[in-house]
């Protein structure tokens, strides 16, 4: 599990730091910020494109060799974008660097269910999502003040430098899996006919939205409205981070009890805390205190939600679970423009959380539809 949880880190390091390095990429590469902004949509979309690509056309690989393979792509695609001369090579080696994200995610989770006690499976993917959860506690500050000191390169170097160990760690450690099942394209593009596949991604697009409405506009919202200076913001995103490894820890448990109620029970608690925070927000302890509370309800989120796909999936796993990184990514992107959205409608900076409560409470629609019509179908997905 640590060896898979590595890779997570690596990965969530090199997606989140660069929203912290856009004024050094600008000036390095001679743009303004909001085109150097573009290299971080550039790497969304890698996610999404490369999730259900990757899934469906290594169906036949072993899933051993396709870890470590994609953990090689990964590296590859950021040492891309560690010598990129211009900023359309950048753009292109971020792309490139995303593509195997969520297939990674997604096998990574398959393999930590096989080889886990039994009921112990929800737990297992959340030991390997707690990779992601961490980096944003230590590898995202610790690349971004290298970045700062010694320019944004270097904060790429260190996710390389993460990504071969983890390419070792991988090989040292998986075990052959020659046990567990592979598939063909076709099957793995059958999850695609699967209604309940995709509410479970709309579930995830739609309730995770709400927390990325609030996370991208955090620091502003504290420094304006909780009165905090500038100093306290790594402060802040420290707690929303380690928020996210307690959330994670505990998703897993609860979805091992039950997959249903821990994905309601996540939802419902990222409504309530983007709610509160709305309301104390002009109190700043209070506000720091519930910056932690948004960061493990979301995350609480994410073990259930992808445990919930492998359910429907069927025999279609592989591609099912990549899906959900490409569905959080789509939040990601949805979470920030409906929050800037609300800005720009001359609302105030408590308005993306109240968004968000929104979407929140969308994502428990999507989940009714999805439990009725599982139950209406015959084939009800276990609670």
């Amino acid at each position: 599990m640590i060896a898979m949880a590595m890779g997570g880190f690596a990965i969530g390091t090199t997606e989140f730091v660069a929203m912290g390095l856009l004024p050094d990429i600008a000036e390095s590469l001679h743009i303004t910020e909001p085109t150097a902004g573009h290299v971080i949509s550039a790497y969304a979309l890698g996610v999404v494109v490369g999730a259900p690509l990757i899934a469906a056309l290594t169906a036949r690989m072993s899933r051993r060799t396709l870890l470590v393979g994609l953990m090689v792509a990964f590296v590859v695609g950021n040492a891309a974008s560690v010598i990129a001369p211009s900023y359309v090579t950048l753009m292109l080696a971020r792309f490139a660097a995303g593509l195997p994200h969520g297939a990674y995610f997604g096998v990574a989770a398959l393999v930590a269910a096989h080889i886990a006690k039994p009921g112990n499976r929800a737990k297992a993917v959340g030991q390997v999502m707690l990779g992601l959860s961490i980096a944003n506690v230590a590898g995202v500050p610790v690349a971004a003040w290298l970045g700062a000191r010694f320019g944004w390169r270097i904060a790429l170097v260190l996710v390389v430098v993460i990504g071969i160990a983890t390419v070792a760690a991988l090989i040292r450690s998986l075990p052959s899996l020659r046990d567990m099942t592979v598939t063909n394209p076709m099957t793995e593009l059958g999850a695609l006919r699967r209604g309940q596949v995709w509410l479970t991604l709309l579930i995830g697009t739609v309730g995770f939205g709400g927390m990325f409405a609030f996370y991208t506009y955090l620091n502003t919202t504290l420094t304006t409205l909780a009165g905090l200076s500038a100093g306290w913001v790594p402060l802040a995103l420290a707690l929303f981070g380690l928020g996210m490894v307690a959330g994670n820890i505990v998703g897993g448990i609860a979805a091992d009890r039950s997959v249903g109620w821990s994905v309601f029970a996540a939802l419902a608690s990222v409504a309530v805390a983007l709610a509160l925070f709305s309301v104390v927000v002009q109190i700043a302890w209070l506000a720091l205190v519930v910056t932690f509370l948004v960061g493990a309800a979301g995350s609480s989120l994410v073990p259930g939600l992808q445990t919930r796909l492998m359910d429907v999936a069927q025999d279609a796993q592989t591609l099912a679970a990549a899906l959900n990184h490409s569905a959080l990514n789509i939040a990601n992107a949805l979470g920030a423009w409906l929050g800037g959205a609300v800005i720009a409608a001359g609302l105030s900076y408590r308005a993306p959380s109240q968004a968000g409560v929104l979407l929140a409470l969308a994502g428990l629609v999507v989940l009714g539809i999805a439990v009725v019509t599982s139950r209406r179908s015959g084939r009800p997905v276990a609670a």
